[in-house]
C-alpha cells in the first residue's frame, strides 16, 4: 500500500513507526482524527505476516476507533497500536516500559489501552512510563478489564437489533450464533444464555468451546461449518472481515450483531446485506460498552455511571436503524454519517470559535 496517500484518502493525522532493539519492540502507532480530543484505543499484539499487514491493520483500527467514540458521544479522538509478535511467548517487561516512552513522548495526543493480545498487567507496565494509559489494575483507581462491559454492550446491542428485525427485544429461543469464545464472547454467552437464548458456538481454541458448551448449553460446530448453521443471529467476536463474498450466501441469519472490529471486509458487504434484508448492527457502535468505560477513568472511574452510558447502544443502534430505514441506506452508511456529523459539528464550531478570535485581536490591533 501506498501509505501516505492512504493516510490522505482517509484524512488521518500521524503513524508513528516505534523500535526498541534491546527488548524486541516493534509497534506502530496510528493517529486517526483528534477533533473531538486525544485518540483513545487499545494496544493489539499479534503476530502479522509481515510489516504492511501490520501498517494496514492499525490504519483501519484507528480509524474504526474515530467513528467509535464519535458515535458513542466520548469527547475523545481514534488512535491504535498494534505490536508485532507473539503475544504468548515474545511479551517481557522491558518491551511496555520502552512503548510506554513512547506513548509519553506523543504528549496525551494518544491513549492506549488493552486489546486482542494484551492485558492488564500489560498496561499496568506501561503504566511506568506514562499516564496516558487506561485499563490498568483497580489498585490505581482504574476499571480493570473492559471485557466484561464490552459484552453488557454487545448483549444490550443484540437486544436492540433484535426488537428492530422481529419486533421484540426478548431473546429467549433465538437461535444465535457465536463465532470466538475469548474473552468477551464468554461473558455475552452467560447473558445470553440467562435470557433463554440457544446458543451455537465455534472457535479454534477447543478448551474455549467446551467451556462454553459446559457452562451454557452451547451447541458446538467446526469452525469451517460455522456460516451454515440455521440461526436467528449471527454474532462474530473473532477478528474482522468475516463478513465477505465467500460467507454472506452461506448466512441463515436475519441479524448479525457481534463484538468484534471490522466485520465487513468492504463497504460493498454491508450494501450487500442491506438488499438481502439482512440487519447489520454496525461494529463501531456495538462493541463501544469497553471504550465508554475505560473513557469514564478519565474522569476518575465510577462504574455506575458508565454502565448508564453504557445502556444507551441500545438507543444508539435504535437511531441509526430509524436513519437507515428513513434514508433507506444501508446500516453502515447511517452509523458513519451520525458520527461523522458529531465530528464535523465540532470542527465548525471550533473554526468558527477561532475565527472570532482572530477578529477580535485584529480589532483591538
Amino acid at each position: 500500500m501506498e501509505i501516505l496517500k492512504y493516510m490522505e484518502n482517509y484524512d488521518y493525522e500521524q503513524l508513528v513507526i516505534c523500535q526498541d532493539k534491546p527488548s524486541g519492540l516493534k509497534a506502530i502507532i496510528a493517529i486517526h482524527d483528534t477533533t473531538l480530543g486525544p485518540a483513545l484505543g487499545g494496544t493489539r499484539m499479534w503476530n502479522y505476516d509481515s510489516e504492511g499487514e501490520a501498517i494496514e491493520d492499525a490504519l483501519r483500527l484507528a480509524r474504526g476507533m474515530t467513528y467509535k467514540n464519535a458515535a458513542a458521544g466520548l469527547n475523545l479522538g481514534g488512535g491504535k497500536t498494534v505490536i508485532i509478535g507473539d503475544p504468548k511467548t515474545d511479551k517481557n517487561e522491558a518491551m511496555f516500559r520502552a512503548f510506554g516512552r513512547y506513548i509519553q513522548g506523543l504528549n496525551g495526543r494518544y491513549i492506549t489501552a488493552e486489546d486482542v493480545g494484551t492485558t492488564v498487567s500489560d498496561m499496568d507496565i506501561i503504566h511506568e512510563e506514562t499516564n496516558y494509559v487506561a485499563g490498568i489494575s483497580p489498585a490505581f483507581g482504574s476499571s480493570g478489564n473492559p471485557s466484561p462491559v464490552t459484552a453488557y454492550g454487545v448483549y444490550k446491542g443484540i437486544k436492540a437489533a433484535a426488537k428492530e428485525q422481529f419486533g421484540t427485544d426478548f431473546l429467549e429461543n433465538k437461535k444465535i450464533l457465536i463465532q470466538g469464545i475469548g474473552n468477551v464472547a464468554f461473558t455475552l454467552c452467560e447473558y445470553l444464555h440467562q435470557e433463554g437464548a440457544q446458543l451455537i458456538v465455534t472457535d479454534i481454541n477447543k478448551d474455549a468451546v467446551k467451556a462454553a458448551v459446559d457452562a451454557y448449553g452451547a451447541k458446538a460446530v467446526d469452525p469451517a461449518d460455522i456460516y451454515d448453521q440455521d440461526c436467528d443471529i449471527y454474532a462474530p467476536c473473532a477478528l474482522g472481515a468475516t463478513i465477505n463474498d465467500a460467507t454472506i450466501p452461506r448466512l441463515k441469519a436475519k441479524v448479525i450483531a457481534g463484538a468484534a472490529n471490522n466485520q465487513l471486509k468492504d463497504t460493498i458487504h454491508g450494501d450487500m446485506l442491506h438488499e438481502r434484508g439482512i440487519l447489520y448492527a454496525p461494529d463501531f457502535v456495538i462493541n463501544a460498552g469497553g471504550v465508554i468505560n475505560i473513557a469514564d477513568e478519565l474522569n476518575g472511574y465510577n462504574k455506575d455511571r458508565a454502565l448508564k452510558k453504557v445502556n444507551m447502544i441500545y438507543d444508539n443502534l435504535l437511531e441509526v436503524f430509524a436513519i437507515a430505514k428513513r434514508d433507506n441506506i444501508p446500516t453502515y452508511v447511517a452509523a458513519e454519517r451520525m458520527a461523522e456529523e458529531r465530528i464535523e459539528h465540532i470542527r465548525g464550531a471550533r473554526k468558527q470559535f477561532l475565527q472570532n478570535e482572530h477578529h477580535a485581536i485584529s480589532r483591538l490591533k
